[in-house]
């Protein structure tokens, strides 16, 4: 009896893993079409339209708040500001908030910007850790620094909301660098349509990129392997995955290192939420939720030409860290915002993009890893021939590529920010060599997240490593 029962099982569980991989098939091929119409549209719509556009606003462009959390970074402090007090945008401030950073950033600030205390008053809007001290810079008036005890990236966003005064504010990560123009062409959406609360850039690997003054002056691709398949795989991710979601209103992440908010629309919500590692994404699905509820209509937008370059991991330890803590941060998110799940009117959010994330970017590894498990054990055991297994792992190496590959087609036939028929051929590679090997350890560092979240157990942030962009 049971000899005749194990091949309908392996038969059952064959096919299951089949319609799995063609489903994700179908579903990346319909986003990968979304995403070209889409970017064909954008193009046509803001390349000389859009710069008489911005002209045109002049001196109505409204007012910005960059914040910028920081913790530990003594050596980086002072070029990553710099760059920003020359960002091309007519009204703005920068406030540095200090998250009870234990090496010298604060010293580095006071010396490298004049800092001098200033007994501020502000609200207290969003609850945070106990500010010990505000600082302003006696250099550039649009400069403030504020020290606080440390309670995490959410808790310093949320004490930089507090002592914002601008209606609009961009939430950057420390290390990271935007294109002078970055924030004209982020806020194009709020002027275009008032029910936006959120617009998202694009965020590229600055590794083997040359800085000048603050600014990326020429863009190249880095020597090492890990770096350069984060290049290729930032493409796949923005290029592809938000550009499909955005015109849909469906898009359920605004990445952390480049985002611009409308701020009473987050306050509202709460702010950030300290209880999660993945704040970011939290944030903009609690956004959804509470415009959903209320009935009320919004848009939060991704728009592929602001560009923030950010440094790369370049070890394993810290990348397999950093991807670990992804996969936790996303298994949260979706887990508190399970309310999403097919629910009458959510439109495309609960019935395309949320199952989307459930199934092919959370619980894609387990299956990932769970196929190649059976196929190759089945195949010892003579149930199924190596020539299904192969397919199998055929099925996933040339998904994977296509995806890249396409990602590399939309960059090429829009921004072309690697102009050189060289840095071209160089990424194409990276998409071949990134399946023999790269996407094995990342889909194992996001099935150990997502162990981790089932398992309950504590995830820390644990530190970032830089060597530093290459500066002229």
């Amino acid at each position: 009896m049971i000899e005749l029962v194990i091949p309908w099982i392996i038969a059952f569980v064959e096919w299951g893993f089949l319609a799995f991989f063609l489903l994700l098939t179908a579903t990346t091929l319909g986003l990968n079409l979304v995403a070209a119409v889409t970017i064909v549209r954008y193009l046509d719509r803001h390349t000389a339209v859009g710069n008489r556009q911005r002209e045109s606003f002049g001196g109505f462009l409204p007012p910005i708040s960059i914040l910028v959390p920081a913790y530990n970074e003594e050596s980086t402090i002072a070029s990553s500001v710099h760059s920003l007090l020359q960002l091309n945008y007519p009204e703005f401030e920068i406030i540095v908030i200090n998250d009870g950073s234990k090496d010298g950033t604060v010293q580095a600030a006071i010396s490298a910007f004049g800092l001098q205390p200033f007994g501020e008053i502000h609200r207290k809007t969003l609850p945070t850790k106990e500010v010990v001290e505000v600082y302003r810079s006696m250099k550039f008036p649009n400069l403030r620094f504020i020290d606080k005890k440390n309670g995490g990236k959410a808790d310093a966003l949320n004490a930089g909301i507090n002592a914002s005064n601008y209606a609009l504010f961009c939430g950057i990560d420390a290390d990271s660098v935007l294109q002078s123009d970055s924030l004209l062409r982020c806020v194009q959406p709020f002027l275009e349509d008032a029910a936006t609360i959120c617009s998202g850039g694009t965020i590229r690997i600055a590794n083997g990129c040359q800085v000048e003054g603050g600014f990326l002056v020429s863009t190249g691709l880095p020597r090492n392997p890990l770096a350069l398949a984060q290049v290729v795989e930032y493409l796949r991710a923005f290029l592809f995955g938000r550009l499909a979601w955005s015109p849909m209103n469906a898009l359920l992440v605004v990445s952390g290192a480049f985002g611009l908010f409308h701020r009473d629309t987050v306050v509202q919500a709460g702010g950030y939420s300290t209880g999660t590692i993945g704040e970011d994404m939290e944030l903009v699905m609690r956004l959804h939720r509470q415009m959903l509820s209320a009935g009320r209509e919004y848009r939060i937008v991704y728009i592929p030409d602001p560009i923030c370059w950010t440094e790369a991991p370049e070890s394993l330890k810290v990348l397999g860290s950093q991807r670990v803590r992804w996969q936790r941060g996303l298994a949260e998110s979706l887990w508190r915002h399970r309310w999403f799940l097919f629910r009458p009117g959510t439109r495309f959010i609960g019935w395309f993009s949320y199952p989307f994330l459930l199934l092919f970017e959370l619980f894609e590894p387990l299956i990932e890893v769970g196929g190649l498990v059976f196929f190759v054990a089945c195949s010892f055991w003579g149930s199924i021939s190596w020539a299904s297994t192969a397919l199998y792992l055929l099925l996933v190496v040339v998904l994977g590529f296509l995806q890249t590959v396409n990602a590399i087609f939309l960059e090429e036939v829009s921004f072309r920010q690697f102009k050189s028929i060289r840095h071209v051929l160089k990424l194409l590679l990276a998409a071949v060599v990134e399946n023999f090997g790269y996407r094995q350890l990342n889909t194992w560092w996001r099935l150990k997240g997502l162990v981790l979240w089932l398992s309950g157990r504590k995830q820390v942030w644990g530190n970032m490593v830089r060597k530093g962009v290459p500066t002229g």
